[in-house]
């Protein structure tokens, strides 16, 4: 009796499946594109995002130029959002706001495309277009929207982009200055483009490091320099050795420092 309940229980279940995957199948075939639409949302409310995503393809023609579109159109941008392609979902999101600028997810797009490019921005080794993407569309984001509810986001994602590409060119600066006088002053160069990323980047959380890299390249331009300018790249780096420790006095690279500040007074002698 309980083998034969338990038998009918997996037939049951194995039947419960097949229907399930029946369903999709028969909605794929209907043609009825209320009801296509009216599943895909049931589908994205479970997470099941290429079925929703399929069943909204099928139906985006038969939508064009009626107000239900632009609802089709937000709901396939939020579908690849959860399949984390962020790149079509961007672009999904900006044919939205060509589509419908005035448009009741106007303000979700507008931020959506900014967090896309956010998303997908790589790590600061590698290329940084989207990075830069993410922060001009959140600038425009916050720009027409500052008391959105995403501002606060958009803000602080934004902050975290500018670090990133701060951090970036940080490499590139110890770059140039590992390269040392191979084929050049590459200190010159490393001091440059640390204090274009401080100029760049003034809130950054890396100035503490791009300071430090500057006082080095200074210093190392002091040791490198002719007999008849050394004085000068002497008190240069002096300079610099002072402004470092006014603005880090606990700075791990203190004693460094001071190391540094000691080879620069005796050329100063």
């Amino acid at each position: 009796m309980i083998d034969n309940i338990m038998r009918g229980m997996c037939v049951l279940m194995c039947a419960l499946g097949l229907y399930g995957c029946g369903e999709y199948q028969q909605l794929l075939k209907s043609k009825d594109p209320e009801l296509k639409y009216q599943k895909a949302l049931v589908y994205f409310n479970d997470e099941q995002y290429i079925k929703a995503q399929t069943l909204l393809d099928e139906v985006t023609s038969y939508y064009k130029g009626t107000d239900r579109s632009q609802d089709v159109l937000a709901y396939l941008s939020r579908c690849y959002m959860g399949q984390k392609d962020y790149l079509s979902a961007a672009e999904y999101y900006q044919a939205y706001i060509r589509n419908y600028p005035k448009g009741r997810y106007i303000v979700e797009a507008r931020f959506q495309v900014g967090h896309c490019y956010y998303l997908d921005a790589p790590d600061a080794r590698l290329d940084q277009t989207d990075t830069k993407k993410a922060i001009e569309f959140y600038t425009q984001f916050i720009e027409l929207y500052p008391e959105s509810p995403y501002a606060e986001q958009a803000y602080k994602e934004m902050n975290e982009l500018y670090d990133k590409l701060a951090y970036k060119e940080y490499l590139n600066a110890k770059l140039y200055y590992n390269l040392g006088t191979y084929l050049g002053n590459n200190y010159l160069s490393a001091e440059i483009v640390a204090k274009n990323a401080l100029k760049d980047y003034p809130t950054n959380k890396h100035q503490e490091e791009l300071n430090w890299l500057i006082l080095q390249a200074k210093y190392q331009q002091m040791v490198h320099s002719i007999d008849s300018k050394k004085e000068d790249r002497a008190r240069e780096a002096e300079d610099e050795y002072y402004s470092f420790v006014t603005e880090y006095p606990n700075s791990k690279h203190i004693a460094a420092a001071e190391r540094i500040n000691k080879e620069i007074k005796k050329v100063l002698q």
